[in-house]
């Protein structure tokens, strides 16, 4: 899909989307938001761009990745259900609906993008973290305010209410937006060194960091060879950030806290600081998260 801010949709409806590359079917996602058709594309979704932020995930029960991203918008959406700025979620099996496919310009799943006035907004492809879902959703909700959709008073005395965006977090949205990954690191960076210890910022530079880690990763490679090479400390990292970009937690601080049992002097740090830094990514409240604390601690001690 192009990454233009914005695209029109194409008026060819007729041709399928050749995602041949995926693997056997896995169990379809449960029910949420609306099946999206050919017919209620153009009759119902697209006329309510114009009044609400309408969020669609593009999915295959063939792709098992796509269960966990549905699972994250399906929460955001329940949430934000009773909320001022509620909007709609739909979802495409491109499967069954390749004439949508076509028309969203679908290449890969699981793949979400944003419609607005009847333009296409492309957001993002896998499973990115779960808070990084929420900060894209967020951002789509103060974009399409700022056109007039939604609930514009209930935004302006939501901004009106928070503290001014620091300019290196400005900096920072602006090259995730493009994909810079790097520039949007260094713009953590400089906002921590400005305000070190600030917790929005290393939440941000947790966050890229992990993105550059995992850049251009095939995830059934790595598994693979991690199920091979139990003690290859760069390969065991590589596979715990995948699971933790994923959002499986439990795993990831599993498979690193066997490391660091198996480990020891500098290597034992290495594993160790890794994993510290994952922590970084999750709610501390989180009971895997005070879990896997508690199981460090006894791995070191």
């Amino acid at each position: 899909m192009s990454r233009s801010p914005f695209g029109e949709l194409p008026k060819n409806l007729a041709q399928a989307v050749d995602l041949s590359s995926l693997g056997k079917p896995a169990t379809p996602p449960p029910e949420v938001g609306i099946e999206i058709t050919q017919t209620n594309l153009v009759s119902q979704i697209l006329p309510a761009s114009n009044t609400q932020v309408v969020i669609v995930l593009c999915w295959s029960p063939r792709s098992a990745q796509s269960k966990e991203i549905l699972n994250i918008l399906g929460d955001f959406y329940n949430a934000d259900a009773a909320g001022p700025n509620p909007w709609v979620l739909g979802t495409v099996n491109v499967d069954t609906e390749a004439a949508v496919a076509q028309a969203l310009q679908v290449q890969s799943v699981p793949l979400a993008i944003a419609i607005i006035q009847e333009q296409v907004v492309p957001l993002f492809e896998s499973v990115p973290p779960r808070e990084q879902v929420r900060l894209v959703i967020d951002k789509v909700i103060s974009l399409a305010a700022e056109r007039g959709i939604g609930n514009p008073n209930s935004r302006e005395e939501e901004v009106a209410a928070e503290p001014p965006m620091e300019p290196e977090e400005g900096l920072a949205l602006d090259a995730l937006e493009k994909n810079d990954l790097p520039t949007a690191k260094n713009a953590y960076k400089a906002w921590l060194e400005r305000s070190p210890g600030n917790s929005y910022a290393e939440l941000g530079l947790a966050q890229v960091e992990l993105m550059l880690r995992i850049e251009g990763c095939i995830p059934a490679e790595i598994f693979a060879i991690a199920a091979t090479q139990p003690t290859n400390i760069e390969i065991q990292l590589k596979a715990a950030d995948i699971e933790v970009a994923q959002g499986n937690f439990e795993p990831a601080f599993g498979r690193l806290i066997e490391l660091v049992k198996q480990s020891s002097g500098d290597e034992k740090k290495v594993v160790r600081d890794h994993l510290l830094g994952l922590f970084k990514l999750v709610d501390p409240a989180d009971p895997q998260l005070i879990k896997a604390r508690q199981a460090l601690a006894s791995a070191l001690f």
